[in-house]
């Protein structure tokens, strides 16, 4: 990498080869706090028998969300430094445990690492299709060099006013960053394509949380989505938003989403004419679905 970082638009241009830390914290070797099969992906990503996908957990993160399910490695920086060529291992290793596909989740801090990794694991047989599971805070240049890699893209896209972007993830520009980032994504991979088995194979996967008291915000996400990309991506409403971390304490954001407000902006995407959206059934707003970060995977 450049021996100052510029990996993402908060361009902090620290040293990171000589121990000093930007905004995300991440030092000088990939961090990684769990490696798994997980089963609670979109249906696309798991294999039609439902074996999982072959995540694996980075440490760090570009943005402050204060409801992250997983604060504990994002902010808190949990995990375990591996090489890359232990990250090229672990990546095979997902493979022969039959991950549907490989999900590299909140890798963005990690990029120039990730790909050293990919290049190494590819040339000794890697095929499973490539997922960029991110945040959405995303710069031009470094999705550019992912071209070829990644097969995959799965961004949030949290937010649609800069005062949300701002109070919530600490995120300046949130909106702007990640429509631009996801248009480079629609660029690099194309439409949604899946094979016979309905395993999706390229193509970009837009997530939204729908936030307590922020259904009409969510409405004019969706608004964009469907001007911007309409069919040739497939949307994911997620109505999992549990109060944790800072959260727990903020007035406003301390309670569960309520059915009327998750069905409200389902019924949004369906009037706009989406026909390529998941929706949760029930509630998946459990502290239960969140991972247990105990490094399982990591080392050998």
């Amino acid at each position: 990498m450049e021996t100052y970082c510029r990996i993402c638009p908060r361009n902090c241009r620290v040293d990171r080869e000589k121990g000093e830390r930007g905004f995300c914290g991440a030092g000088a070797m990939p961090r990684v706090a769990l490696v798994s099969l997980h089963k609670w992906e979109e249906p696309c990503l798991i294999g039609a028998d439902g074996r999982g996908a072959g995540t694996v957990f980075f440490s760090h993160c570009n943005l402050r969300c204060c409801f992250c399910q997983n604060h504990e490695i994002s902010e808190g920086g949990n995990g375990v430094d591996v090489s890359v060529e232990r990250l090229a291992e672990i990546f095979l290793e997902q493979q022969a445990r039959g991950a549907a596909v490989l999900d590299l989740v909140t890798p963005t801090v990690w990029a120039p690492w990730i790909l050293r990794a990919l290049k190494l694991a590819k040339a000794r047989g890697l095929t499973l299709p490539v997922a960029w599971n991110t945040s959405g805070y995303e710069s031009i240049e470094t999705l550019e060099s992912l071209r070829g890699h990644v097969d995959i893209f799965l961004p949030d896209l949290k937010y649609r006013d800069e005062k949300s972007a701002r109070s919530l993830s600490g995120a300046p520009n949130y909106f702007e960053i990640a429509t631009k980032a996801i248009q480079k994504m629609l660029e690099l991979v194309g439409s949604i394509s899946f094979d016979g088995e309905g395993q999706l194979q390229r193509g970009v996967i837009i997530r939204h949380l729908v936030l307590p008291g922020h259904r009409h915000e969510s409405m004019r996400i969706l608004d964009w989505i469907w001007e911007n990309c309409g069919d040739r991506v497939q949307l994911s409403l997620m109505n999992q938003y549990t109060p944790m971390h800072r959260a727990k304490a903020m007035r406003g954001l301390n309670r569960r989403l309520t059915t009327f407000e998750y069905e409200s902006v389902v019924d949004h995407a369906r009037s706009l004419g989406f026909t390529r959206c998941y929706v949760q059934e029930g509630s998946a707003a459990d502290a239960s679905f969140v991972p247990v970060f105990d490094g399982q995977g990591v080392l050998r």
